[in-house]
């Protein structure tokens, strides 16, 4: 059953007071006080949604008590009642905080609808807030697990090229993450309320791919029955993200350099030219300078793409970061199976350490949810490691750590420094090489564990 909103009711006048109660508690839950004193005690005891307040009261006023909701950290939705109605006492009023000012006598009906359209006004610009931040979450950086300094490295480059309308070139390693971070650029820039549109070069033959990319005319080939508008028309005002773009072939190298340069394009069979506002953010897995080398992408579409470039390094060169990557992906799939499985015996800690994850972070992803899935309990164990990453992983290139009990990622994580430590001397430098992470990041974690005496 759903709780009803709760409205505090502050008036000097017994009658009036009891009044309202009577007519609002059907479906409001209500509290009453006669003064700012008592008003101010319920205010910062209890969540309240709505205040509804007479101005002239004995003491301190229904200004001052608006001004403490409005301090709030949650302020409630402010009305204001008075038999003494004029335009400066309005006006002070929503200065103050007020949502609405009503003269006394209050007509109930128009109460009750100012009081609806507030909450409603309250419940919408919430919900706003709360999609923001989960497009935040899932778009911008936050979602980008990694305290490695190659990662740090690529979070100070998205942070800086974002504001800008530069084309950023985005390599890296199939699996790493690339259109994550196309997303993240896009979140993160004037033109995050725009479209974000991806099209995977690959996935489509050249002559399919023009028709996507720049739209086509009603009649231009077979099976054109209407207009179509293309994915660079779709993107204008916001970015295009256009991934393995390696595999283009040239003849569609010169039409996306062209839209680069002059911003303008046609679709397929028609001959007007079109202008498109749009950022590219382009992704490959391919090494562009050797194929330009080889003759096999244009050198000037590769400058001209490369303005930025932004490395993903692939997941065995930043080991440190598989603890909070399997913490993060643990936490989401056990919450979408409804399962509560958030522990890792030691063990398994090290062979998900040891295995050098061609497929990288999307492996990864992968290996953690089977796990998750398929788990009998509440931990998980070497026997829940995917057998093909059991027998690929090579313990030698991690400091292992004692097997033999049960711990959370954070704690297997604190005894691989801890044993990296022991076996070093306690050679900071020597530690970090060992476990594979930068001297800044152990110093972190150090810090994080308790274990700067060490």
């Amino acid at each position: 059953m759903n709780k009803q909103p709760t409205i505090l009711i502050v008036d000097d006048e017994r009658n009036t007071r009891e009044g309202l109660e009577r007519a609002l508690q059907n479906r409001y839950d209500v509290r009453l006080a006669e003064d700012v004193a008592r008003a101010t005690q319920i205010l910062e005891s209890e969540p309240v949604d709505v205040l509804l307040t007479d101005l002239r009261m004995p003491g301190d006023d229904g200004m001052k008590l608006l001004r403490r909701a409005q301090s709030l950290t949650e302020p409630p939705v402010c009305i204001m009642m008075t038999a003494y109605g004029s335009i400066e006492n309005a006006v002070a009023a929503m200065q103050a905080g007020a949502q609405h000012y009503l003269t006394k006598p209050v007509n109930l009906d128009e109460l009750e609808l100012v009081i609806q359209r507030a909450l409603d006004s309250r419940r919408m610009s919430a919900e706003n807030i709360n999609l923001r931040s989960q497009l935040d979450k899932k778009f911008g950086m936050e979602n980008i697990v990694g305290e490695s300094p190659a990662m740090q490295r690529v979070f100070e480059i998205v942070q800086q090229v974002a504001p800008s309308r530069v084309t950023v070139l985005i390599t890296g390693e199939t699996g790493t993450g690339k259109e994550l971070i196309a997303h993240a650029i896009h979140n993160l820039s004037p033109r995050k309320n725009g479209p974000f549109v991806a099209v995977h070069a690959a996935a489509l033959p050249t002559s399919l791919l023009e028709s996507e990319l720049f739209g086509h005319e009603k009649g231009a080939f077979t099976g054109a029955v209407e207009r179509r508008l293309g994915r660079f028309e779709l993107a204008d005002g916001g970015t295009l993200f256009l991934d393995e773009i390696g595999e283009l072939e040239p003849a569609m190298q010169v039409k996306i350099l062209r839209v680069l340069e002059e911003r303008t394009f046609e679709r397929v069979g028609g001959q007007k030219t079109i202008s498109t506002d749009v950022r590219l953010v382009a992704a490959t897995n391919k090494d562009l300078k050797k194929l330009v080398n080889e003759n096999k992408f244009r050198d000037d579409l590769y400058y001209r793409l490369s303005v930025v470039t932004v490395e993903l390094p692939p997941l065995r060169q930043r080991r440190e970061d598989i603890p909070l990557l399997v913490r993060s992906f643990l936490a989401e799939f056990s919450r979408e199976n409804h399962k509560n499985v958030t522990e890792l015996t030691q063990e398994a800690v090290n062979v998900l350490m040891a295995y050098d994850w061609p497929g990288n972070v999307r492996e990864l992803r992968n290996a953690v949810e089977q796990m998750v899935v398929l788990a009998r309990g509440e931990r998980l164990t070497v026997r829940d490691v995917p057998a093909t990453i059991r027998g690929g992983a090579d313990l030698t290139k991690i400091a292992v750590v004692r097997p033999g009990t049960t711990m959370t990622v954070e704690e297997a994580e604190r005894q691989l420094i801890v044993q990296a430590l022991k076996e070093t001397s306690g050679n900071r430098t020597a530690a970090a090489q060992k476990i594979g992470m930068s001297r800044r990041t152990l110093h972190r974690k150090l810090k994080k564990y308790g274990l700067e005496e060490l």
